[in-house]
């Protein structure tokens, strides 16, 4: 599910989609970072309690496993964190990796590697996303949170 039709936003979250799902999340972090001083959320009370009670279910995890879970999510395995997290509205997704940035940056969700480089194949993504305004790029960080997880098909099991 997207949470834009904007064309330029849906080619960029398409083309992060291309990556393995590490650099995915590395390049969520330094969007993050680029993007934090600006983010104003103001969610409805109940996505952000939603959001938090998800994000306190991969805090209370060790952080080998913290980092599985945001594997799984992102790469849309088909497991109970990800289904789990494929059922919240759009709003709570991107809840939900706006507290775990802001719990890699104090410590309680691991963190990336101090010596963490980008790949050079994430060069010409980069400059794509700099081209965006501000308000675009959140919409594209809030599309490529929409489009994690687990999304089941119409009247598969869950």
């Amino acid at each position: 599910m997207t949470v834009t039709t904007d064309k330029n936003i849906l080619q960029v979250v398409e083309a992060l989609g291309r990556f393995d799902v590490d650099t995915q999340l590395a390049l969520l972090w330094f969007g993050y970072l680029d993007l934090k001083e600006g983010l104003n959320p103001a969610n409805a009370p109940a996505s952000q309690d939603i959001a938090e009670a998800f994000y306190h279910s991969i805090e209370a995890l060790p952080h080998d496993q913290q980092l599985q879970a945001q594997r799984d999510i992102a790469g849309r395995v088909d497991n109970e964190i990800s289904r789990s997290y494929g059922a919240l509205s759009p709003s709570a997704k991107m809840d939900v990796w706006l507290r775990l940035a802001q719990g890699m940056e104090d410590g309680r969700i691991i963190g990336m590697p101090a010596d963490y480089k980008l790949p050079s194949e994430t060069d010409q993504f980069v400059a794509q996303v700099k081209q965006l305004d501000f308000e675009n790029r959140v919409s594209f960080a809030r599309a490529a949170a929409a489009q994690m997880g687990s999304h089941p098909q119409q009247g598969a099991p869950v």
